[in-house]
């Protein structure tokens, strides 16, 4: 607050300084930029993390800050700092994309899906963890082995003949049960003719 004794030009002097301050903060808020080169392969995965992940995590390389500085002023949405923890291999990162984390509490599942999560979960795996402190018997996180996008969904020119597969063998099992019933069926009729023959023998032979 301005004291009202304030004389007029120390009045305007106190009010543009304070404004050079506030428009240098601002200036200095929107300089930050994504660290990752438009060349490097993962530059895409450090802007879709910057969209759609910087409300709750911290990466410097994303130039994200959604991580709380201490814990007890941080809200519900404040996730992990992945400047320092660390996120090997890929497989856990795409987990984590899909089902919303760990916990499935906070963060949305598929928050980016198809080669979108491939991209942030790459980047992630790469560049999380460079600040994390070095802790005895601990493998550093750069050190790890970042890994490989795993394959479990069968693409649609595999679905296919899987399909195809699968119908065969149950046609073939119905042939086969279809056969089986048929040659029980004949096994019984034989019977019957075998006894019913055994049976006018027997009667033959015991009249005079």
């Amino acid at each position: 607050m301005i004291p009202p004794s304030m004389s007029r030009p120390a009045k305007v002097l106190l009010i543009s300084s304070a404004s050079i301050v506030v428009a240098a903060l601002a200036a200095a808020c929107g300089t930050e930029k994504i660290g990752v080169s438009q060349s490097d392969p993962l530059h895409q995965g450090a802007v879709l993390f910057s969209q759609r992940c910087s409300g709750c995590h911290t990466l410097s390389y994303a130039a994200t800050h959604g991580s709380a500085a201490n814990v007890r002023s941080s809200q519900f949405n404040n996730g992990p700092n992945f400047n320092v923890r660390c996120e090997r291999p890929l497989a856990r990162v795409l987990y984590a994309i899909e089902n919303g984390g760990f916990s499935g509490s906070i963060m949305p599942q598929n928050i980016v899906v198809g080669d979108q999560a491939a991209e942030v979960a790459k980047f992630v795996a790469t560049y999380a963890g460079r600040q994390a402190p070095q802790v005895s018997g601990l493998t550093p996180c750069t050190q790890q082995s970042i890994g490989a996008i795993p394959t479990t969904l069968p693409t649609a020119t595999t679905a296919a003949p899987s399909t195809t597969t699968a119908a065969k063998a149950a046609a073939a099992g119905a042939a086969a049960h279809k056969a089986a019933k048929s040659k029980a069926g004949a096994a019984k009729t034989r019977a019957r003719a075998k006894a019913k023959a055994a049976k006018s023998g027997t009667t033959t032979t015991k009249k005079p």
